[in-house]
Protein backbone atom coordinates (compact mmCIF):
# COMPACT_ATOMS: atom_id res chain seq x y z
CA UNK A 1 0.00 0.00 0.00
CA UNK A 2 1.37 3.24 -1.15
CA UNK A 3 0.25 5.31 1.92
CA UNK A 4 1.77 2.67 4.54
CA UNK A 5 4.92 2.46 2.82
CA UNK A 6 5.55 6.46 2.60
CA UNK A 7 4.58 6.40 6.33
CA UNK A 8 7.44 4.44 6.72
CA UNK A 9 9.48 6.89 5.03
CA UNK A 10 8.74 9.04 6.47
CA UNK A 11 9.02 7.59 10.33
CA UNK A 12 13.11 6.80 9.10
CA UNK A 13 13.58 10.64 8.11
CA UNK A 14 12.46 11.42 11.48
CA UNK A 15 14.91 9.05 13.15
CA UNK A 16 17.45 10.41 11.39
CA UNK A 17 16.25 13.89 11.99
CA UNK A 18 16.24 13.23 16.06
CA UNK A 19 19.96 11.87 15.39
CA UNK A 20 21.11 14.91 15.17
CA UNK A 21 18.98 17.04 17.45
CA UNK A 22 20.50 14.82 20.11
CA UNK A 23 23.58 16.55 19.46
CA UNK A 24 25.50 19.73 18.94
CA UNK A 25 24.80 20.49 15.13
CA UNK A 26 26.38 23.83 12.88
CA UNK A 27 23.49 26.06 11.23
CA UNK A 28 24.06 26.83 7.80
CA UNK A 29 22.12 30.32 5.88
CA UNK A 30 21.11 29.60 2.86
CA UNK A 31 20.42 32.19 0.07
CA UNK A 32 17.02 33.29 1.47
CA UNK A 33 18.41 33.34 4.64
CA UNK A 34 16.71 30.29 5.82
CA UNK A 35 18.64 27.99 8.19
CA UNK A 36 19.96 24.79 6.77
CA UNK A 37 21.43 21.91 9.10
CA UNK A 38 22.60 18.21 8.49
CA UNK A 39 19.51 16.88 9.52
CA UNK A 40 17.64 18.61 7.04
CA UNK A 41 20.26 17.06 4.62
CA UNK A 42 20.30 13.49 6.01
CA UNK A 43 16.03 13.63 5.68
CA UNK A 44 16.51 14.40 2.25
CA UNK A 45 18.52 11.71 1.32
CA UNK A 46 16.54 9.60 2.84
CA UNK A 47 13.35 10.45 1.36
CA UNK A 48 15.00 11.54 -2.21
CA UNK A 49 16.34 7.93 -2.48
CA UNK A 50 13.14 5.66 -0.68
CA UNK A 51 10.55 7.04 -3.02
CA UNK A 52 12.91 7.08 -6.03
CA UNK A 53 13.14 3.19 -5.06
CA UNK A 54 9.78 2.92 -4.23
CA UNK A 55 8.29 4.74 -7.55
CA UNK A 56 10.99 5.52 -9.75
CA UNK A 57 8.61 6.61 -12.48
CA UNK A 58 7.24 9.48 -10.42
CA UNK A 59 9.81 12.91 -10.06
CA UNK A 60 10.93 14.18 -6.71
CA UNK A 61 10.61 18.46 -5.65
CA UNK A 62 12.07 18.67 -2.86
CA UNK A 63 13.26 21.56 -0.73
CA UNK A 64 16.78 20.61 -0.33
CA UNK A 65 16.66 20.27 -4.55
CA UNK A 66 14.45 22.81 -6.13
CA UNK A 67 16.44 23.29 -8.84
CA UNK A 68 14.27 22.27 -11.18
CA UNK A 69 13.27 24.01 -13.87
CA UNK A 70 10.28 25.01 -14.78
CA UNK A 71 10.09 24.09 -18.34
CA UNK A 72 10.57 19.99 -17.34
CA UNK A 73 8.22 20.55 -14.22
CA UNK A 74 5.63 21.94 -16.25
CA UNK A 75 5.26 18.54 -18.00
CA UNK A 76 4.77 16.88 -14.65
CA UNK A 77 1.34 15.06 -13.77
CA UNK A 78 2.30 13.19 -10.84
CA UNK A 79 5.12 13.45 -8.77
CA UNK A 80 6.26 13.93 -4.94
CA UNK A 81 6.83 17.36 -2.91
CA UNK A 82 8.71 17.09 0.03
CA UNK A 83 9.71 19.03 2.36
CA UNK A 84 12.62 16.55 4.68
CA UNK A 85 12.25 19.43 7.78
CA UNK A 86 9.61 21.64 7.88
CA UNK A 87 10.54 24.31 10.81
CA UNK A 88 14.57 24.50 10.78
CA UNK A 89 13.90 27.40 13.02
CA UNK A 90 12.12 25.45 15.30
CA UNK A 91 14.29 22.87 15.09
CA UNK A 92 16.95 25.30 15.90
CA UNK A 93 15.20 26.60 19.00
CA UNK A 94 14.91 22.74 19.84
CA UNK A 95 11.38 23.47 20.49
CA UNK A 96 10.31 20.21 19.15
CA UNK A 97 7.51 22.13 16.65
CA UNK A 98 9.13 20.76 13.36
CA UNK A 99 7.94 18.18 10.86
CA UNK A 100 8.58 15.56 8.22
CA UNK A 101 6.26 16.07 5.01
CA UNK A 102 5.64 13.84 2.38
CA UNK A 103 2.96 14.66 -0.78
CA UNK A 104 2.10 12.99 -4.24
CA UNK A 105 0.75 15.67 -6.66
CA UNK A 106 -1.45 14.91 -8.95
CA UNK A 107 -2.29 17.46 -11.62
CA UNK A 108 -2.18 20.46 -9.78
CA UNK A 109 -3.70 18.66 -6.39
CA UNK A 110 -2.05 17.47 -3.59
CA UNK A 111 -3.57 13.51 -3.16
CA UNK A 112 -1.41 11.84 -0.69
CA UNK A 113 0.18 13.21 2.42
CA UNK A 114 2.30 12.39 5.13
CA UNK A 115 3.10 14.80 8.48
CA UNK A 116 5.22 13.37 11.04
CA UNK A 117 6.50 15.21 13.95
CA UNK A 118 10.02 13.45 15.15
CA UNK A 119 10.22 14.59 18.55
CA UNK A 120 6.78 13.26 19.66
CA UNK A 121 6.22 10.44 16.97
CA UNK A 122 2.82 12.20 16.05
CA UNK A 123 1.98 11.42 12.26
CA UNK A 124 -0.87 12.64 10.16
CA UNK A 125 -1.69 11.18 7.12
CA UNK A 126 -4.75 11.08 3.78
CA UNK A 127 -5.10 9.91 0.88
CA UNK A 128 -7.56 12.00 -1.87
CA UNK A 129 -11.36 10.12 -1.22
CA UNK A 130 -10.02 7.32 1.58
CA UNK A 131 -10.07 10.41 4.40
CA UNK A 132 -7.62 12.01 7.38
CA UNK A 133 -5.93 10.37 10.21
CA UNK A 134 -3.33 10.68 13.00
CA UNK A 135 -1.53 8.02 14.86
CA UNK A 136 0.02 9.48 18.29
CA UNK A 137 2.59 6.62 18.33
CA UNK A 138 3.83 4.01 15.88
CA UNK A 139 2.08 1.41 17.89
CA UNK A 140 -1.31 2.79 17.97
CA UNK A 141 -4.36 2.12 16.04
CA UNK A 142 -4.70 5.18 13.56
CA UNK A 143 -8.21 8.01 14.67
CA UNK A 144 -9.99 9.51 11.86
CA UNK A 145 -10.37 13.11 12.08
CA UNK A 146 -12.68 15.54 11.48
CA UNK A 147 -12.75 19.44 11.64
CA UNK A 148 -15.41 21.56 13.45
CA UNK A 149 -18.27 24.01 12.67
CA UNK A 150 -16.63 27.08 13.34
CA UNK A 151 -18.17 28.78 16.19
CA UNK A 152 -17.61 32.19 17.97
CA UNK A 153 -14.71 32.93 19.71
CA UNK A 154 -12.93 31.26 16.67
CA UNK A 155 -9.66 29.28 17.63
CA UNK A 156 -6.95 30.53 15.11
CA UNK A 157 -3.64 28.66 14.89
CA UNK A 158 -0.90 31.00 13.98
CA UNK A 159 3.19 30.69 13.24
CA UNK A 160 5.76 30.83 16.27
CA UNK A 161 8.63 32.10 14.17
CA UNK A 162 7.01 33.99 11.63
CA UNK A 163 3.99 37.11 11.94
CA UNK A 164 3.47 40.12 10.67
CA UNK A 165 1.09 43.67 11.51
CA UNK A 166 -0.99 42.37 8.27
CA UNK A 167 -1.37 38.83 9.37
CA UNK A 168 -2.79 41.12 12.78
CA UNK A 169 -4.88 43.75 10.91
CA UNK A 170 -6.26 41.02 8.81
CA UNK A 171 -6.95 38.35 12.08
CA UNK A 172 -9.06 41.34 13.65
CA UNK A 173 -11.68 41.45 11.05
CA UNK A 174 -12.51 37.98 11.92
CA UNK A 175 -13.76 39.06 14.90
CA UNK A 176 -13.04 37.55 18.77
CA UNK A 177 -10.67 34.86 18.72
CA UNK A 178 -8.68 32.93 20.49
CA UNK A 179 -4.31 32.46 18.94
CA UNK A 180 -2.22 28.78 19.36
CA UNK A 181 1.04 29.39 18.27
CA UNK A 182 2.59 26.16 16.94
CA UNK A 183 5.54 25.64 14.37
CA UNK A 184 5.67 24.25 10.87
CA UNK A 185 2.12 22.46 9.49
CA UNK A 186 1.65 21.53 12.96
CA UNK A 187 -0.82 24.52 12.13
CA UNK A 188 -2.86 22.30 9.82
CA UNK A 189 -2.92 19.91 11.99
CA UNK A 190 -4.15 21.62 14.72
CA UNK A 191 -7.68 22.43 12.12
CA UNK A 192 -7.79 19.34 10.47
CA UNK A 193 -8.30 17.51 14.14
CA UNK A 194 -10.80 19.96 14.93
CA UNK A 195 -8.91 21.66 17.60
CA UNK A 196 -8.76 25.25 16.10
CA UNK A 197 -10.82 26.60 13.55
CA UNK A 198 -8.16 28.25 10.85
CA UNK A 199 -4.73 28.78 9.97
CA UNK A 200 -4.41 32.45 8.20
CA UNK A 201 -0.74 32.89 6.65
CA UNK A 202 -0.12 36.86 5.17
CA UNK A 203 3.36 36.36 3.82
CA UNK A 204 5.30 33.71 1.85
CA UNK A 205 5.26 29.93 2.14
CA UNK A 206 6.54 27.62 -0.46
CA UNK A 207 4.93 24.74 -2.08
CA UNK A 208 6.90 21.80 0.04
CA UNK A 209 5.58 23.62 3.23
CA UNK A 210 1.86 23.00 2.59
CA UNK A 211 1.19 20.15 0.08
CA UNK A 212 1.49 17.20 2.35
CA UNK A 213 -0.75 18.89 5.48
CA UNK A 214 -3.08 20.46 3.12
CA UNK A 215 -4.17 17.29 1.80
CA UNK A 216 -4.79 15.78 5.64
CA UNK A 217 -6.79 19.45 6.45
CA UNK A 218 -9.09 18.60 3.11
CA UNK A 219 -9.17 14.91 3.46
CA UNK A 220 -10.45 15.84 7.35
CA UNK A 221 -13.31 18.13 5.70
CA UNK A 222 -11.27 21.83 6.05
CA UNK A 223 -10.33 23.65 2.66
CA UNK A 224 -6.92 25.67 2.42
CA UNK A 225 -7.59 28.59 0.23
CA UNK A 226 -6.15 32.00 -1.37
CA UNK A 227 -7.47 35.35 -0.11
CA UNK A 228 -9.84 35.79 -3.35
CA UNK A 229 -11.52 32.39 -2.24
CA UNK A 230 -9.70 30.00 -4.56
CA UNK A 231 -8.18 26.41 -3.84
CA UNK A 232 -4.36 26.41 -2.79
CA UNK A 233 -2.72 24.85 -6.08
CA UNK A 234 0.41 23.36 -6.78
CA UNK A 235 3.20 23.51 -9.70
CA UNK A 236 1.53 26.22 -12.09
CA UNK A 237 3.38 28.73 -12.31
CA UNK A 238 7.38 29.22 -12.42
CA UNK A 239 7.70 30.20 -9.05
CA UNK A 240 7.51 27.40 -6.28
CA UNK A 241 6.17 30.22 -3.76
CA UNK A 242 2.43 30.18 -2.50
CA UNK A 243 -0.29 32.98 -2.42
CA UNK A 244 -1.07 33.99 1.22
CA UNK A 245 -4.00 31.79 1.87
CA UNK A 246 -6.45 30.72 4.91
CA UNK A 247 -6.82 27.37 5.98
CA UNK A 248 -10.05 26.34 7.67
CA UNK A 249 -11.97 23.21 9.53
CA UNK A 250 -15.53 25.12 8.33
CA UNK A 251 -15.53 25.00 4.26
CA UNK A 252 -19.02 25.83 4.59
CA UNK A 253 -17.92 29.82 5.64
CA UNK A 254 -16.92 32.44 2.87
CA UNK A 255 -13.58 33.59 4.71
CA UNK A 256 -13.01 35.61 1.78
CA UNK A 257 -15.83 37.63 2.13
CA UNK A 258 -14.82 37.74 6.00
CA UNK A 259 -11.37 38.77 5.48
CA UNK A 260 -12.24 41.48 2.68
CA UNK A 261 -14.39 43.68 5.42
Amino acid sequence: MLTAAVIGIARRAGDAILEVYGRDFDVEQKADDSPLTAADLAAHRIIVDSLQALTPEIPVLSEESADIAWDVRRGWQRYWLVDPLDGTREFVKRNGEFTVNIALIEGDRSVLGVVQTPVTGDLYYARHGHGAFRQERPDDEPQRLRTRQADAPLTVAGSRSHGSERQRELLARLGEHELIARGSSLKFCLVARGDADLYLRAGLTSEWDTAAAQCVLEAAGGAVRTFDGEPLRYNRKDSLLNPEFIAVGDAGVDWAARLAS
